[in-house]
């Protein structure tokens, strides 16, 4: 284990982000709730709809990535009068990017979901649900670029408190236009993506005070930035987004595999997939920890610190998520019955769900290492490395194994876990080569 100092400090910078990525998961298991009581038709609707949704903002997280990579090296080097300007080039392609995703997704929904549902009915709600969370991209995007700029100068405290007042408004905008509570209409489905996305932009304005009062003496809205903060941004920003893209794609795959299953198969993937999501949060606090701590070391020049922060914060995450995947084994029935009342659907996810607890540390190994490669720039091996193995060996893998040979959801799940494993033990051997120690930003 790494010592008591190091320890404190890993956790200091990680606890802030994993308290606000709770509140984004949660908020996530109660939509599922919300959306759930309407039927499984809307939740696998809603699950559908949301994985596309994920692909629309895939390629603008990737932005968040490359602000705080570039943040956390301008930290290292201690110069704070440019600390945001690697914001402020996120926020100009941001909004670059969003539009024409925005309506290039939209023109597509309809279709793209008629090709991808299981049904007629299913199609429906998932393509309003999207058409409702494509409103958000471009305040995704801005929502990413001040998560990059304040976990790269150590503030994480300002993403945790804005993010758990967005997630908020979004739990008590969604039930409103889910059900047509507070004066609001009765949406059902779609209801719950329009709620996000106007959380999202109150979000955005948040960001935008807070970092208008601490950022402006770091160049917030002040400095243009050079065309070399621009391409160092797109460096790591763009294999992280069509990492993220084609990621959310082969998600959004699964499902349309798990659909030639069967329409409860969907609904019960997309409750397991939801707690995957929520129960990984660690690790990606951690990992982004990771990545702050390693941009900075890189930074100073210390390129043996920054090797010695990846294990660290590694350990670190394997003994959270031990613990956290427990219940996942002890009371699956329990964890289930939150969310699926049909006592069939919580038969069909019990020993899934038993699997994903047995796999959680894995994803734990891979999530810190793609965040501490991503603040050392290597974005490409990353997305070399993931791409490859979800989408040649993972996805052709579950096809055969569930529709063709008949092993349904279970046979999925297990290849899935094998997929983990191979995953961090690539991303781990990136981080031994150390390949990522020469890299400028």
């Amino acid at each position: 284990m790494p010592d008591l100092a190091r320890s404190r400090r890993i956790l200091a910078l990680a606890l802030p982000i994993m308290a606000a990525m709770a509140s984004q998961s949660l908020m996530n298991l109660v939509d599922a709730a919300m959306v759930g009581s309407l039927g499984g038709q809307a939740l696998a609707g809603v699950g559908l709809g949301g994985y596309a949704a994920f692909m629309s903002i895939s390629v603008v997280i990737g932005l968040g990535a490359g602000v705080q990579a570039m943040v956390a090296r301008r930290k290292g080097e201690g110069d704070p009068r440019h600390y945001a300007v690697p914001l402020n080039a996120g926020l100009v392609l941001g909004l670059l990017l969003a539009v024409p995703i925005s309506l290039l997704f939209w023109a597509a929904s309809a279709p793209a979901m008629a090709v991808l549902a299981p049904d007629a009915g299913t199609a429906a709600v998932a393509s309003d649900y999207l058409n409702m969370r494509l409103l958000s991209v471009w305040a995704v995007a801005m929502n990413f670029g001040y998560r990059g700029y304040w976990n790269g100068i150590n503030r994480p405290g300002v993403y945790m408190r804005t993010l758990v007042m967005t997630h908020v408004a979004n739990v008590v905008l969604s039930y409103g236009l889910i059900f047509g509570h507070f004066g609001l209409p009765a949406l059902g489905a779609a209801g719950a993506g329009l709620g996000t996305s106007l959380a999202l932009y109150l979000g955005s304005l948040m960001y935008l005070a807070q970092t208008w009062h601490s950022g402006r003496a770091h160049g917030f809205l002040r400095e243009w930035p050079p065309a070399l903060t621009f391409r160092h941004i797109l460096r790591v920003s763009v294999p992280n987004g069509v990492q993220q893209f084609f990621f959310a794609g082969g998600l959004t795959l699964l499902f349309w595999v798990i659909g030639r299953v069967g329409t409860e198969e969907v609904a019960v993937a997309h409750i397991l997939i939801t707690l995957i999501l929520f129960l990984i949060l660690p690790a990606i606090g951690l990992g982004l920890a990771a990545a702050s701590l390693v941009g900075q070391a890189l930074g100073r020049g210390d390129t043996d610190d920054a090797y010695r922060w990846g294990w660290d914060v590694t350990r670190v995450a394997m003994v959270l998520l031990f613990i956290l995947a427990l219940p996942m084994w002890l009371t699956p029935d329990w964890i289930l019955g939150v969310f699926l009342k049909q006592p069939a659907l919580v038969e069909l996810g019990r020993l899934p769900l038993m699997i994903t607890g047995l796999a959680i540390c894995l994803d734990g190994v891979a999530i810190v290492f793609t965040q501490a490669l991503l603040g050392a720039g290597a974005a490409r091996s990353v997305m070399i490395v993931t791409l490859a193995v979800q989408w040649f060996f993972f996805l052709p893998l579950a096809y055969i194994i569930g529709p063709v040979l008949g092993y349904g959801l279970l046979g999925i799940w297990l290849a899935q876990a094998v997929q983990r494993l191979i995953t961090s033990v690539l991303l781990c051997g990136l981080w031994i080569r150390r390949g990522w120690a020469a890299i400028e930003l």
